[in-house]
């Protein structure tokens, strides 16, 4: 069972707790969080709540008696019920560059220093001529750190990615960068977990990448444990930071983003309406296992926190069976 003791920096924020085994949505402030209901909501679902945002109705609660419960006492789960999950690649600045740079100097006679530099350009065009990488995931993916992750036995190479998520509120169809924001209802913690060695298919390379293989397993999007409104949370410079088993793997800031957040949900928005209660991933730092060359094994504890967010800890064991 994983229980938080205190909840993310934020006056109040959301969050989804077992009773009975079942979930249920709880408002959480400070240390202590307390059920929801519809009529507290003032809408009939969580996804529902989100389509309009009413945060201002959920801070009056925060501040008034009623059913609260130690947080340490509840067990968290994931705190959003998506109905898509779209995730962005190659989108920190600093994190492309080394790779691009390593491919550079593989490639040609350009020092180290040379094919840095060369990156640099190719990303500040990029960033400024081109269009975020999108591909998408499943909702049923999406679980709480209540969950332990399951290490899948056909492979020994499982990464991880800890990424910023934007959870949508109002629908987003075709929106501009200038409106992006407005269809933001909030911001979570998601663990992208990656099986490398099935990223790229080896039957037919022509193919490319297989992200349904290499990122859909059972539990791969960890997510949560709290879903903080926008207020509260300036998504242009928080600290990501991933360790494994106490050592830190990755630290970084969403201000190296290639493609900002209004980018992001705008480029998004151009293909699909994006839904109420829907997450966009907003890409991950360096610092994965690949970089590392150690992937996750039975008995790792990865504990990732992102600055005004709180901290997911996620315990990783062996498939069985």
């Amino acid at each position: 069972m994983t229980t938080t003791s205190h909840g993310p920096d934020a006056p109040f924020a959301l969050a989804r707790f077992r009773q009975r085994d079942s979930p249920r949505l709880g408002l959480v402030a400070r240390d202590r969080i307390r059920p929801l209901t519809p009529e507290d909501l003032g809408a009939a679902s969580l996804n529902d709540f989100l389509a309009d945002a009413a945060w201002d109705r959920l801070a009056a609660l925060a501040e008034q008696d009623g059913e609260w419960m130690p947080l340490a006492g509840v067990t968290l789960t994931a705190p959003v019920e998506p109905r898509q999950v779209l995730q962005t690649g190659a989108n920190y600045r600093q994190h492309v560059i080394e790779l691009v740079a390593a491919g550079l100097t593989n490639s040609t006679d350009r020092t180290i220093d040379e094919a840095r530099e060369a990156a640099a350009r190719m990303m500040d065009d990029r960033a400024a001529h081109g269009e975020p990488y999108f591909f998408i995931g499943l909702p049923a993916c999406v679980v709480g750190d209540d969950v332990p992750l399951v290490l899948p036995g056909y492979s020994e190479v499982h990464d991880w990615e800890l990424e910023l998520a934007v959870v949508i509120g109002r629908e987003a169809f075709r929106v501009s960068r200038e409106e992006a924001l407005d269809h933001v209802a909030g911001y979570t913690i998601v663990n992208d977990i990656t099986t490398r060695d099935l990223v790229f298919r080896k039957d037919m390379k022509e193919i490319g990448t297989d992200w349904y293989r290499a990122k859909n397993a059972p539990g791969f999007l960890p997510t949560g444990p709290f879903l903080v409104p926008p207020p509260f949370v300036d998504g242009s410079n928080l600290n990501v930071r991933l360790e494994l088993n106490g050592e830190v793997m990755q630290d970084a800031s969403t201000s190296d983003l290639l493609f900002d957040i209004p980018a992001l949900v705008s480029g998004a928005s151009q293909t699909m309406p994006l839904l109420p209660g829907d997450m966009l991933l907003t890409g991950s730092p360096a610092g994965n296992g690949q970089h590392w060359k150690r992937f996750l094994r039975d008995g790792d504890v990865m504990t990732g926190t992102i600055e005004g967010l709180g901290t997911q800890v996620v315990r990783c064991v062996a498939e069985t069976g």
